[in-house]
């Protein structure tokens, strides 16, 4: 092996292995890119057509809709969360529907402090149009439920519908999405849209292979120089 060869080698031998990091993580990145962007066009495209009749087996963020009754004396609650300065709660209310299992569903934000304020809770037959929410998995930061007090912190609704003595609850629930008709101070307060989840990766992308391209030249420039030297 020549001197040069012998300076030359142990720098592009420990460049190769980041390289090759750099460029995984950027693929990956591209693909996650590519799953995203037709995610939010299934999304937008859920949205702007009309609902469709929930099944057993729905596919995430469809919007779809149901007939049921629901079961208010077992209503719970589902996290917290601010609105202007007042600290609410999202109602969680199952409903019962002909030909499938159970369904949490997701009525909207309500204060935690009603201050008189009337909640709609109504009986008989209703028909539900919203969207469906898979389940979110419990991670070591979620707060530990109440379910006592039916008051829970994490969306997943297999484990909550067993904690109000419904076993068999459907996996995704069911967020319901206000009607054009329904006053904006009605309680609870539906989803106004679907969920937009945000679309970084090609923020991402940029950086990775970025930074491949940035280790590339500078190795490049490295052994130029050691040449000239």
């Amino acid at each position: 092996m020549t001197p040069r060869r012998r300076r030359i080698l142990p720098a592009v031998l420990a460049s190769i292995p980041v390289l090759a990091v750099l460029l995984a993580l950027g693929t990956w990145q591209v693909r996650r890119l590519h799953w995203k962007t037709e995610l939010l066009a299934t999304i937008a495209a859920a949205e702007a057509g009309p609902p469709v009749p929930l099944t057993a087996a729905p596919q995430p963020f469809t919007k779809v809709s149901v007939t049921g009754r629901f079961r208010h004396e077992l209503e719970a609650t589902l996290g917290v969360q601010v609105r202007g300065t007042v600290l609410g709660t999202q109602l969680v209310t199952p409903l019962e529907a002909e030909g499938l299992p159970p369904i949490l569903v997701d009525r909207g934000w309500a204060p935690l402090e009603r201050g008189g304020a009337a909640i709609a809770r109504p009986e008989g037959p209703v028909t539900v149009t919203g969207y469906v929410s898979p389940p979110h998995g419990r991670d070591f930061f979620a707060a530990t439920d109440d379910t006592a007090g039916r008051r829970f912190y994490t969306a997943d609704a297999p484990a909550i519908g067993a904690a109000l003595g419904l076993p068999g609850t459907m996996p995704d629930m069911l967020v319901a999405l206000r009607a054009p008709d329904t006053p904006r101070d009605a309680l609870p307060q539906p989803a106004a849209t679907l969920p937009r989840p945000s679309n970084s990766h090609l923020g991402y992308v940029i950086t990775w292979y970025g930074l491949a391209a940035s280790l590339l030249g500078v190795l490049i420039a490295w052994i130029i120089r050691k040449d000239d030297a």
